[in-house]
């Protein structure tokens, strides 16, 4: 028992003893660990001073501020195990940093995918702070680019959170990485209208338009022969490109067309029409109802006259098969005979 005491206490004191010739190292290697981060929250320090007077770059100052404060520590920590563990060689450090690395970066994978992404967005700057972008149907203005995910603020007052990876990979459309914007808007005018004044009349509604830029000018474009309309696109510039810039110079544009062309010229800007033709209410000058011109049967030989809307009703209600269904009472025909449908005769 005695024994086994004895040997207990010669290891507890080989321990004491081995940590007593370590203390030296050990206290060192602290002093030296407490100089690197120091030393690294300096250069974090300095890289932050650096950017702060740049308004795009204070995000970029700040990721490359903690990256470089984080491999001074590291490097610091290496030094340190070295004075502390003389045998401990820097190939052995760094393989345990290779193994670890790869361990961390299947663990992490998402996480190490941004935070890259983040850096090259920061880098690259395909869109800065304050700018308005569009991505995946979201749009609103850029708040804040961090290492992990980027944020905008929606138009209608909500924060939309988008992992860097998606913003690096996919396209983005930024509204404001250029001084002009172009906006354009389709008006439809009757047929019968004059184009080339109308065209003069919308030019001149938008130069009168203080927001719209003389240069570029704006421009008129016939697009289109629409079923009831003559469709003309008008493109202006307008600066700033901001979203409410936009929406104030589209209405006053449109505002300054219509009443350029509608109460001050008469300019027709017609409703969608449609013509509605019953089975006997079509002209004989149609065409040939023995091709089915308009539903005729093929082959008949006797070409039925047109008959209006007025006298296609009547028929119908006198019919002996609509009133053997009981759909028109003696009431209604009565009604039917009399009346007079003339304002709704379409000869």
């Amino acid at each position: 028992m005695n024994a086994e005491i004895t040997a207990i206490w010669d290891k507890v004191q080989a321990m004491i003893n081995g940590f007593m010739m370590l203390l030296p190292n050990i206290i060192l290697a602290l002093i030296v660990f407490t100089l690197f981060v120091v030393v690294g929250r300096a250069i974090k320090r300095l890289v932050k001073r650096l950017t702060r007077h740049h308004r795009y770059a204070r995000n970029l100052g700040m990721v490359l501020g903690r990256l470089a404060q984080g491999i001074t520590i590291l490097v610091g920590l290496f030094v340190s195990l070295s004075i502390v563990i003389p045998s401990l060689k820097a190939g052995d450090l760094v393989q345990l940093l290779g193994i670890s690395g790869v361990a961390i970066g299947f663990a992490f994978r998402d996480i190490l995918q941004n935070f890259l992404a983040g850096i090259l967005i920061l880098l690259t700057e395909p869109f800065q702070i304050d700018d308005q972008i569009i991505f995946k149907g979201f749009e609103g203005t850029v708040e804040n680019i961090q290492t992990r995910a980027t944020t905008i603020r929606t138009y209608d007052g909500r924060r939309i959170v988008i992992p860097n990876s998606e913003l690096f990979t996919n396209s983005v459309t930024v509204n404001t990485a250029f001084d002009n914007r172009r906006l354009e808007y389709d008006i439809g005018v009757g047929y019968g209208d004059d184009i080339d004044w109308t065209k003069q009349l919308m030019l001149e509604a938008m130069h009168s338009v203080d927001v719209v830029l003389n240069d570029p000018a704006p421009d008129v474009l016939v697009m289109e022969l629409a079923e009831s309309t003559v469709n003309i696109r008008i493109r202006w510039w307008i600066k700033p490109p901001r979203r409410i810039d936009a929406l104030e110079s589209r209405d006053q544009v449109i505002s300054a067309i219509k009443q350029k062309l509608y109460v001050e010229n008469g300019i027709d800007l017609p409703y969608p029409t449609r013509q509605i033709l019953f089975h006997d209410q079509t002209e004989e000058t149609d065409g040939d109802r023995s091709r089915q011109r308009e539903g005729w049967p093929k082959g008949k030989s006797e070409v039925p006259k047109p008959r209006s809307i007025s006298g296609s009703l009547q028929r119908l209600a006198l019919s002996p098969k609509w009133q053997q269904q009981g759909r028109c009472s003696p009431r209604s025909q009565s009604i039917m005979k009399n009346v007079n449908l003339s304002q709704f005769s379409h000869e």
